[in-house]
């Protein structure tokens, strides 16, 4: 169990951990930062702000100037949820840009059987069920995030986007062009 209380440090960029049965990336090999931003539940505005702030970083491609898009592969999109999952149990700000560094530097590889836990002040990574046990007995962990089940939700998210862009293209028409048509018609 790692506490993420210490100050962050410089990290490379991990490797995209997982490619069997995930959902199509973009044909440059990551996904676009509309589809990043859905699949995490957040905002595009959030989604730039950690970009720009260093908090979440896309992995595939970074932004190059105006007009560029960044690119964020699977582990980058699952790690967006998991900050917003944080943030919206109130934990602060900085803790959390000292878990991601954290858990990017313990390169932990079976994210599905990985746990956060936090007491409110400090975030924690349990890779094991003994792990948690031990926190929660010694009254340290107040709740737990289970990133398997966050994995999943990413995941179905991105699907159930692959699907609807799948539906919407067998018809002929992308987004915009179904947009344009249906001011037309009003």
């Amino acid at each position: 169990m790692e506490n993420f209380a210490s100050t962050p440090t410089a990290i490379s960029a991990p490797e995209p951990l997982f490619d069997d049965g995930m959902p199509q990336p973009d044909t440059d090999g990551g996904y676009k930062g509309a589809v990043a931003a859905r699949a995490a539940g957040i905002s595009y505005r959030q989604l730039d702000y950690w970009a720009r702030t260093g908090l979440v970083e896309p992995t595939v491609r970074s932004a190059q100037g105006s007009g560029s898009q960044r690119l964020y592969g699977f582990r980058d999109i699952l790690v967006l949820k998991l900050v917003k999952r944080l943030l919206d149990t109130g934990i602060s700000l900085q803790q959390i840009r000292a878990a991601v560094a954290q858990l990017h530097e313990a390169g932990v590889h079976d994210l599905a059987q990985t746990t956060l836990m936090s007491d409110g002040a400090s975030v924690y990574l349990c890779t094991s069920n003994d792990e948690v046990i031990d926190l929660v007995s010694r009254g340290q962990g107040v709740f737990g995030i289970a990133v398997g089940k966050v994995l999943h939700e990413v995941t179905t998210s991105l699907v159930d986007m692959d699907d609807h862009r799948a539906a919407t293209s067998d018809e002929g028409l992308d987004e915009l062009a179904a947009r344009r048509d249906s001011r037309k018609i009003s």
